[in-house]
């Protein structure tokens, strides 16, 4: 190499700028979310999820206190760049807090897509409101803030340590034919049942955030397991669905949309399973392979 091109080397590296560590650990757009939040962002298979638990209530069905991660995870979700994400989630409301919500809803301009509920029997009556927009990612936070801020979802949400699971992981995932998170009574899992993109207007749903199939499950005993989730299924597989959970003793508590709009029509089936763990992991087993559409 000529004398002359050792110089430019050696100029390229003494201009070429030094990223400190103060740089390198920046705050990220989706740290700026978390702290409009008042949560931190869990990285969840594509998209950033916020969880924004209702720690504020204690939720029975029948005799049961029910775990929150099973029926009171509220969450919001975002996907893309920090100039142009698309945002979703399910917020969980008591009754009381469906007006003042709905309202700040309209005048933060983002559409809701469905209310509903997720269980049947639940005390106290939940509402689950979903919703769904698209825009400038701390533009949308701030406005989703607004929103979350007429409810009385306890914030900031502390940094919970993972606990070790107190059952037989490896079983529970091999029944279920898929793995997942566990730590202490709980494991989830996620299932992908719906093939091929899902369009809406005009643009393709991102299937991480809307899409999946999430089941979570309590083993309250060595004899006694219950779990809540939906199926995310095309129209063809609800029938199917339903038939696997009624015939494995598991209750369907609601047919719905999470979305409006969208190509193919998109159905998501809700249930309260309880009894016998190993009958409880057999029938999820079962009505998630019924919703499987072929490729």
């Amino acid at each position: 190499m000529s004398k002359a091109r050792w110089v430019t080397v050696a100029l390229v590296f003494i201009a070429a700028p030094r990223i400190s560590g103060a740089q390198a650990n920046a705050p990220t757009v989706w740290d700026s979310i978390g702290t409009i939040l008042q949560t931190a962002a869990t990285p969840s298979g594509g998209y950033q999820r916020y969880n924004l638990p209702r720690r504020d209530l204690t939720l029975r069905v029948g005799e049961l206190a029910v775990s929150p991660s099973l029926g009171l995870g509220a969450w919001v979700g975002f996907v893309g760049t920090s100039q142009e994400v698309t945002m979703a989630g399910d917020l969980v409301l008591l009754s009381g807090e469906l007006k003042a919500v709905l309202a700040e809803f309209v005048r933060q301009d983002i559409d809701v897509t469905a209310i509903h509920n997720h269980l049947a029997g639940e005390s106290p009556s939940i509402r689950n409101v979903h919703f769904h927009a698209t825009g400038r990612a701390t533009d949308l936070a701030t406005r989703i803030n607004r929103v979350v801020a007429h409810t009385a979802t306890p914030r900031p949400v502390p940094a919970t340590a993972p606990r070790p699971a107190t059952f037989d992981t490896a079983m529970v995932f091999r029944a279920l034919g898929t793995s997942g998170r566990a730590q202490g009574d709980l494991v989830s899992v996620t299932y992908m049942l719906v093939p091929g993109p899902v369009m809406m207007h005009g643009h393709p749903v991102d299937a991480s955030l809307s899409l999946r199939s999430p089941v979570s499950i309590q083993m309250i005993d060595s004899t006694r397991a219950v779990a809540t989730g939906d199926f995310t299924v095309l129209g063809p597989r609800v029938d199917p669905v339903l038939d696997a959970l009624a015939n494995n003793g598991i209750t369907a508590t609601a047919v719905h949309s999470h979305m409006i709009g969208e190509q193919p029509t998109t159905y998501y089936i809700h249930f309260w399973a309880d009894g016998r763990p190993g009958d409880v992991l057999r029938g999820l087993r079962i009505a998630a392979d019924s919703g499987r559409t072929a490729k």
